[in-house]
C-alpha cells in the first residue's frame, strides 16, 4: 500500500502458505513452535482465526518474514508463499493439486513464487538496483524480485520504453511472477495481457513474453500471442499431421517422432521434432542437430538404447530417479521442442508408442482412496464424498475418468446406472 502526504491506505492483511519438502503437504501457517517447527493449519479445516495475519506492506512484512525465518530450526525443509488472507484456504488447495500433478520442472518453476529470505534481506538493507529511467528500482516498490549478475539478462537491459507502450513496468511484471523468468531468458510461464496495435489501453490481447537478442546485438522482447485452436487440416512447414500427430500433440504437447520440415528460407528437407505450446496454441519445431539427451537423467545413468528413444522424440518411462530433496521417484520423460529440452509426466505410463493416462491422486482437492483410484482406472464410475463448493458448502458425486484426455469427469448423477 502507498502513503502520500498525510494520507493513510488500509493495509492489505497476508497470511503464508507453508510447502513441507518432506512430503510435499500444504498447510496455512499457524505459527512458529518454541523449538523451531512450523505449526500450520490444513486446509479443510478453514479456521481462519487461527492463521498467522501479517500486514502486507512491502518493509513491514520484510521485517515480519526476517524475524520469522531466524525463527525456524530448519528453513531449507519449507518453502513459504505469500497469499492474502482471504483467499488463503482456496490458494492452499489449489497448490496441494498443482504438487500432485506437477513435473520436475514444474516444481522448479513454483521456486519464483516463494518468498525469498535473500531477496526480504536486500529489501531491509535498502539495496537499490539503478539503471531504469534514472530511478532505482526501489523507488519503483520492486519488492522480492531476486537480482542475479548470471542471470541472462539484467534489469537495466529491458527497454521499458517499449515494454510501457504495452501496458508493462518493472512493477506490474515482478507482481505477476514474470519478472525473473524473462531475465532467465525463459517465456513467461503466465498469460500476460498486452496492449495491440495503436496502444489503445481498452484493445487488450493475452500472450507469453520472452527475451531475446536481435541480429544487431539488442534485446528485444518477443511477444508471444494467443492464437486460435491449431488447424490440424494445415500442413505445418510442409508436414501434413497424422491422426496420431494430433493426438499427440493434444495430449503430451509433444509430437513423438522426427518428421522433415521444409525450410522456407533455403526450400531445404531440415529433420525436426515438434511440439506444441498449450497456452497460445503455438506450433514449434527444432532441428535435430539441436536437440541435446544428457547422459544422466536425476541419478539415473541412460543407456545408448534409452537416449536414442528421447533423441527420437518418444516419451521414455524411467525409474528410481532422485529428486532434490534425496526421495526416488519414477516418470516418464519426453523431449519438448517448445521448451529445448527434458519434461517429466507423473501421471502417465507408456502404453504402445504412445502414453496412456493415469487416475490423478487428487480430485478437487480431495485425496483419492485406493478404491476410488483402482474402479476409474478400470474404466468405472466410482462414488465421491466430501467435496467443497467455493461457497464453502459440501457436495457429492459420481465420478468417471476419461482415458483419451486424462482427466476426472463429474456428474451428481450416476450416469451409467441404468
Amino acid at each position: 500500500m502507498n502513503n502520500t502526504g498525510n494520507q493513510t491506505a488500509v493495509s492489505e492483511v497476508s497470511t503464508l502458505l507453508v510447502l513441507r519438502h518432506s512430503n510435499n503437504s500444504v498447510g496455512v501457517v499457524k505459527s512458529v513452535s518454541a523449538d523451531g517447527e512450523v505449526m500450520d493449519v490444513r486446509p479443510e479445516n478453514k479456521d481462519v482465526a487461527e492463521v498467522m495475519r501479517i500486514d502486507a506492506s512491502e518493509h513491514t512484512f520484510a521485517e515480519f518474514y526476517a524475524d520469522f525465518y531466524r525463527r525456524l530450526k530448519d528453513p531449507k525443509d519449507y518453502s513459504f508463499f505469500k497469499v492474502r488472507e482471504f483467499e488463503a484456504y482456496e490458494a492452499a488447495v489449489g497448490l496441494r493439486s498443482y504438487l500432485a500433478g506437477s513435473s520436475i520442472v514444474d516444481k522448479e518453476e513454483l521456486k519464483q513464487y516463494e518468498v525469498s529470505i535473500d531477496a526480504v534481506e536486500s529489501l531491509r538493507s535498502q539495496k537499490t538496483l539503478h539503471g531504469i529511467t534514472g530511478e532505482s528500482v526501489s523507488d519503483k516498490k520492486l519488492s522480492f524480485v531476486k537480482y542475479n549478475p548470471n542471470y541472462r539478462f539484467q534489469v537495466e537491459d529491458v527497454n521499458w520504453d517499449a515494454m510501457s507502450e504495452m501496458g508493462l513496468d518493472v512493477v506490474i511484471l515482478e507482481k505477476l511472477g514474470a519478472l525473473e523468468p524473462l531475465l532467465r531468458g525463459f517465456k513467461t510461464p503466465m498469460l500476460i495481457p498486452v496492449r495491440d496495435g495503436d496502444g489503445d489501453e481498452g484493445n487488450c490481447v493475452d500472450a507469453r513474453l520472452q527475451l531475446r537478442l536481435n541480429d544487431s546485438g539488442e534485446v528485444v522482447l518477443k511477444v508471444h500471442r494467443v492464437q486460435k485452436r491449431v488447424d490440424f487440416r494445415k500442413k505445418f512447414m510442409g508436414h501434413k499431421f497424422s491422426k496420431q500427430d494430433r493426438m499427440n500433440l493434444l495430449n503430451s504437447g509433444n509430437m513423438g517422432r522426427v518428421v522433415d520440415l521444409l525450410n522456407p528460407v533455403t526450400g531445404e528437407m531440415v529433420p525436426s521434432l515438434v511440439s506444441l505450446d498449450k497456452l497460445t496454441n503455438e506450433l514449434f519445431s527444432l532441428r535435430m542437430e539441436f536437440v541435446r539427451i544428457p547422459k544422466v537423467i536425476c541419478g539415473v545413468s541412460l543407456s545408448a538404447e534409452q537416449r536414442e528413444v528421447l533423441h527420437s522424440g518418444k516419451p521414455l518411462f524411467v525409474e528410481n530417479m532422485v529428486s532434490r530433496h534425496n526421495r526416488l521417484f519414477n516418470a516418464t520423460v519426453q523431449f519438448n521442442a517448445e521448451r529445448q529440452g527434458l519434461e517429466f509426466f507423473f501421471n502417465r505410463k507408456l502404453k504402445g508408442d504412445g502414453f496412456e493416462w493415469c487416475v490423478p491422486a487428487t480430485f478437487r482437492g480431495v485425496t483419492l482412496r485406493r478404491w476410488q483410484i483402482e474402479k476409474l482406472q478400470a474404466g468405472e464410475t466410482t462414488y465421491i464424498r466430501g467435496l467443497v463448493s467455493k461457497k464453502g458448502k459440501t457436495y457429492q458425486g459420481y465420478m468417471d475418468f476419461d482415458k483419451k484426455m486424462g482427466r476426472i469427469e463429474f456428474s451428481f448423477k450416476n450416469t451409467k446406472k441404468k
